[in-house]
């Protein structure tokens, strides 16, 4: 289903996410090179058209936020199965969605799925061939990894268009 999401984009590891999604499904790889596939979601789904009093609400939120530096060193999988990078500090990416979704309380993280939403850079799935060892030596090139997150980034998610829509600095 068609959806927008905010994240913060993880230009350190895109090589390897954009590959996984190629392989997993070519019709959800974006063809814009704006767009980013290694991010960190800050809140999905948001809102299918948001208006203009939206988006400077998105801003207000990234111009009141300094960037931060973080790093992505562990890779662990959750119960379902999503192997992912863990963001150390996590803190900064818990309190930007807790604030986004305090300025868009119809837009519940994760449509309210999980009890608890963990901050989190997702890699891979786990399977016959996929486990936390093989993403770990797949990535032990590029990890560990230390990242300024500096932006917030709205892309919009569609088989055969996802794109990136729009982006805002960080404490600027």
């Amino acid at each position: 289903m068609a959806h927008s999401v905010l994240a913060v984009p993880v230009a350190a590891l895109e090589p390897y996410v954009r590959g996984r999604w190629e392989h997993y499904d070519p019709a959800w790889t974006s063809r814009d090179p704006a767009f980013t596939h290694a991010h960190i979601t800050l809140l999905a789904p948001f809102l299918a058209a948001p208006t203009a009093a939206d988006l400077d609400r998105v801003a207000e939120i990234a111009r009141t936020t300094p960037a931060f530096d973080f790093r992505l060193a562990e890779v662990a999988a959750f119960p379902d199965g999503i192997v992912h990078a863990v963001p150390e500090p996590s803190g900064p990416f818990a309190e930007l969605t807790a604030r986004l979704w305090r300025a868009f309380p119809q837009c519940p993280p994760y449509e309210g799925e999980f009890a608890d939403t963990v901050p989190h850079l997702t890699l891979d799935r786990l399977g016959p061939e996929v486990s936390v060892a093989s993403v770990e030596a797949d990535l032990a090139r590029v990890l560990p990894v230390t990242v300024r997150a500096d932006r917030i980034e709205l892309h919009w998610y569609e088989e055969m268009n996802c794109r990136f829509l729009l982006g805002w600095s960080c404490g600027r």
